[in-house]
């Protein structure tokens, strides 16, 4: 079960700062563990049992096994929210048992497009679209192209089997699957799309790969029960809310999510966007960044030691090993003998530590306790950081569900466009 210790060897928020913080926001938390009215329509995912009940986790194993017997890939058609959760765990964790999962939908880059398209020739596949609004432009062009790939393979029977859409009842994207018979699933109109990890959307995708989303779902369980469980003084996602805000105010206006180990690659780009999109608004909000360690120590890493005090640091901290790897002696001269029998496990521990004592010299560094880099953990981060996002906006004085500002855009290019 996840943790948190604090590292700052400036002492920059107290014990007695974080105490009175976190209760402070008592009735915050409060308010998120019994459910908001006022986000009614955006909490579906505060009770796992709604959208990830063992109901439809049989649905989706089902038609995950039927993907798995009859395609070699799945093409996740998607953007931002629509394919963040999946693809973190996808790549972080896929053995190989499942179909190969091909990413679409999250570009308009030709050369990207024909390259994922090369990327299907000879295999057999099915395709997933995945769009809450199917008015977004991404989705909405990949799946076009993808249909006419399709028809160029398949028979218009088979294309059909083949194509599965994720909406929202009553959308035009239901509406098209009626129209050619293609399979239609549930995208949750209580669930905003950066929150929709254990639902259709994430656990899909997950389960086409070989996931074992069941595991996945249980981690999210516990940690949903232990978030509603706990109170204010003990609260482990309050207390990471209130840290962040404490920082903050302080002026560290930009949150850095590190670790050593870059199976956490996409999962860096789901939280970015969790907390971009969520607190990003009202000219407020924590700027959220990644970096993956140790290669960007040797890019960023001057900055972070001594640039401008502008940022805190939340490390996630892998305590089990995810694997072994030894350095023997080959009685070369080389001057790294000090690493003969040492295992790469140990060789990065090392640096983790390293870098944490160096860095907390000059920041704060949050490490957030990771038991193992498994499905069930995963479970438990997705659940931990969007209820800890929930507290956290409403900690800042905005609302953590909404997104305004990604329409600014949007007017622009549809108008350019010829919409």
């Amino acid at each position: 079960m996840l943790n948190i210790q604090v590292k700052d060897q400036r002492n920059l928020v107290t014990e007695a700062e974080l105490f009175q913080a976190m209760k402070d926001a008592a009735p915050i938390l409060a308010r998120a563990q019994a459910g908001e009215a006022k986000y009614a329509d955006s909490q579906g995912w505060l009770d796992l049992d709604k959208w990830a009940g063992d109901r439809w986790l049989k649905e989706i194993e089902a038609l995950a096994d039927r993907v798995r017997k009859t395609s070699d890939a799945f093409v996740l058609i998607g953007v931002g929210g629509s394919n963040n959760a999946a693809r973190s765990v996808i790549e972080a964790l896929a053995d190989g048992s499942g179909c190969e999962i091909i990413y679409a939908g999250n570009t308009l880059s030709p050369h990207a497009l024909n390259k994922m398209l090369r990327s299907l020739e000879g295999k057999d596949y099915c395709i997933d679209c995945i769009a809450k609004n199917f008015e977004t432009l991404e989705p909405g062009s990949s799946f076009r192209i993808l249909r006419e790939a399709m028809a160029k393979k398949y028979s218009p029977e088979e294309a059909a089997r083949r194509t599965i859409c994720t909406g929202t009842y009553g959308s035009s994207l239901e509406e098209l699957c009626r129209a050619e018979g293609y399979t239609f699933v549930p995208f949750p109109t209580d669930v905003g799309g950066r929150y929709s990890a254990f639902s259709y959307v994430g656990l899909l995708p997950m389960a086409v790969a070989g996931i074992d989303i069941r595991a996945l779902v249980r981690g999210g369980a516990e940690m949903a029960a232990r978030l509603h469980a706990e109170g204010a003084e003990s609260n482990l996602a309050l207390r990471y809310a209130a840290l962040r805000n404490l920082y903050n105010r302080k002026g560290y206006t930009l949150e850095m999510l590190a670790s050593f180990e870059p199976q956490f690659r996409w999962f860096n780009k789901w939280w970015v966007q969790l907390f971009g999109e969520s607190e990003g608004k009202d000219g407020k909000g924590i700027f959220p960044v990644a970096g993956e360690y140790s290669e960007e120590l040797h890019a960023v890493g001057q900055y972070l030691q001594d640039g401008a005090p502008l940022m805190f640091e939340t490390f996630l901290d892998v305590e089990e090993p995810t694997d072994h790897l030894i350095i023997h002696a080959d009685g070369k001269r080389d001057f790294f003998d000090y690493l003969n029998e040492k295992d790469f496990w140990d060789i990065n521990r090392a640096a983790f530590e390293a870098t944490v004592t160096a860095h907390s010299g000059k920041m704060p560094c949050v490490l957030l306790k990771v038991g193992a880099l498994d499905a069930s953990h995963f479970g438990q981060l997705f659940y931990f950081f969007q209820f800890a996002c929930y507290l956290s906006g409403e900690i800042l004085g905005i609302n953590p569900f909404d997104q305004p500002g990604v329409e600014a855009y949007k007017g622009w290019m549809f108008k350019a466009l010829g919409k």
